[in-house]
């Protein structure tokens, strides 16, 4: 009787406590990276789904660098090939691979419309300024679920981290979340040189 008793006051003690140690928190936070880590990846697979046509496009342009197209094209075949599951958000080896494949098709991309400023053909093609458009479009969405997927994180985390909830986090395994991280921040902020008088 007085191990009943117990057991009872023993769950009572729980149902109580279990609210203010955060996991019903760390549940709906967790949910939030992961819903804004998917707008992520749909808007880099947007733009993925961009550059056949933009490279398709480019090489009509009989004299186009090659080699500019050529490192698009492998840049977009690296950042299309890694497996991504929700699990990389708790992989911060995975994910910073992912993000420095993202990256690299970044680089190529903002290269390759560098270069098409050259090309008055290209210029003037409406098929390749609607892509460009699009792409522009694409790039701005990214930034933004990029942001927001940061702010979610930045929530987790601080969840995570923050006493007694820290308690909580170790006792269900809830590790901090990684996040995006500029690795050059000189070189991404400098902007790209554009020579016009180039033949």
């Amino acid at each position: 009787m007085n191990s009943r008793f117990f057991n009872w006051v023993l769950l009572g003690a729980m149902a109580l406590l279990l609210p203010g140690c955060g996991y019903n928190d760390f549940q709906r936070l967790d949910e939030q990276t992961k819903s804004a880590w998917s707008e992520v990846l749909n808007q880099y697979q947007r733009r993925a789904d961009l550059v056949p046509n933009i490279v398709a496009t480019v090489k009509g342009e009989a004299a186009f660098e090659q080699d500019t197209l050529t490192k698009v094209v492998e840049a977009r075949a690296k950042a299309t090939s890694m497996q991504v599951t929700p699990e990389t958000l708790n992989n911060p080896e995975a994910f910073a691979k992912f993000q420095a494949a993202q990256g690299e098709l970044s680089s190529a991309l903002s290269r390759l419309l560098v270069v098409t400023e050259n090309y008055p053909n290209l210029k003037a093609n409406q098929g390749f300024q609607d892509l460009r458009v699009q792409l522009e479009g694409t790039e701005n969405r990214i930034t933004v679920a990029r942001n927001r997927y940061i702010q979610a994180v930045q929530a987790y985390n601080v969840l995570a981290r923050s006493f007694p909830n820290n308690l909580t986090a170790m006792v269900f395994g809830y590790a901090v979340k990684p996040t995006f991280s500029v690795q050059n921040e000189a070189q991404i902020s400098a902007p790209p040189t554009v020579d016009f008088n180039k033949k």
